[in-house]
């Protein structure tokens, strides 16, 4: 399945992608597409459901983010060789957890906002994955069986702040609309194997990230397992997994986004974000 939130910002109501493109009203269904909504016995239901007989959605209504109440935002650091290497630093020997204000989140093709005194604001492709129950002291083996789905995420990232401004990453990484997340949740029984996904992101039609997720250094299941070890995850909690190589930094020289640019990024069965870019 395909899981939605549409409508105005802060009003999104839940919605489903049917086989024909049509999004439908989840409304009389459930409240929303976050928390409880997300565990298997929920999921099953919403499947079983007649697509048809829903209310069809307008074509032109604005996509939210695809899951609500997200109560954590947490996100995974050089997790990439070919990231790490065009970054200049080391893979680490664990995987490297920071987070972004959940204040960052905005739908896949909402404006996004430069923050005032910022020099150097960057673009990131990543997989997202959503957590559909809680996973506490989790094995590897079992560490899939608590995801919901999966998504597209922008993990925009100022790293002037993020690197030269003192303290942890997340000075840099939680701007108002620098999460942005979506178009679908991808529920995770259509995505066999989330370790072999293409994914790429453009900026004014010029591709910068052309990449998969088997460059991974850590998968899916290995970053779900390692949080569990430290937090519980929780229903609705979204992890940001890394990017692949071909971010602004990375180039030579150095390219940061500008008021006026558009960013396009997709991961290949998860969706495409489309974002005009303007000065905050």
């Amino acid at each position: 399945m395909k899981l939605l939130r549409h409508g105005p910002a802060g009003q999104e109501k839940p919605g489903i992608l049917d086989q024909d493109g049509t999004i439908r009203d989840l409304s009389g269904v459930v409240d929303d597409i976050a928390g409880a909504t997300l565990d298997d016995e929920s999921l099953a239901r919403l499947d079983a459901l007649d697509l048809a007989s829903l209310p069809a959605v307008d074509a032109n209504t604005r996509i939210g983010a695809c899951v609500g109440q997200v109560g954590k935002f947490i996100c995974i650091g050089l997790n990439y060789a070919d990231h790490a290497a065009e970054s200049g630093m080391e893979l680490p020997a664990e995987p490297v957890i920071f987070f972004k204000a959940t204040s960052a989140i905005i739908g896949p093709n909402d404006t996004v906002e430069i923050p005032r005194n910022s020099v150097k604001s960057d673009w990131e492709v990543e997989l997202g994955v959503v957590i559909g129950k809680e996973a506490k002291y989790v094995s590897e083996e079992e560490a899939l069986d608590h995801v919901a789905g999966y998504c597209v995420v922008n993990d925009l990232s100022e790293r002037d702040f993020q690197l030269h401004r003192s303290g942890q990453w997340v000075k840099g990484k939680s701007a108002d609309t620098f999460g942005p997340i979506g178009p679908w949740l991808v529920t995770r029984d259509e995505v066999p194997d989330p370790q072999n996904l293409p994914m790429y992101l453009e900026v004014n039609g010029h591709r910068y990230q052309d990449g998969s997720t088997k460059t991974m250094h850590f998968g899916v299941a290995t970053v779900i397992s390692h949080l569990s070890q430290f937090m519980s995850l929780q229903p609705g909690d979204v992890i940001s997994t890394g990017t692949p190589p071909g971010v602004g930094m990375g180039q030579n020289p150095q390219t940061y986004l500008k008021p006026g640019d558009k960013m396009e990024l997709g991961i290949e069965g998860l969706g495409v974000q489309r974002q005009d870019v303007v000065q905050g």
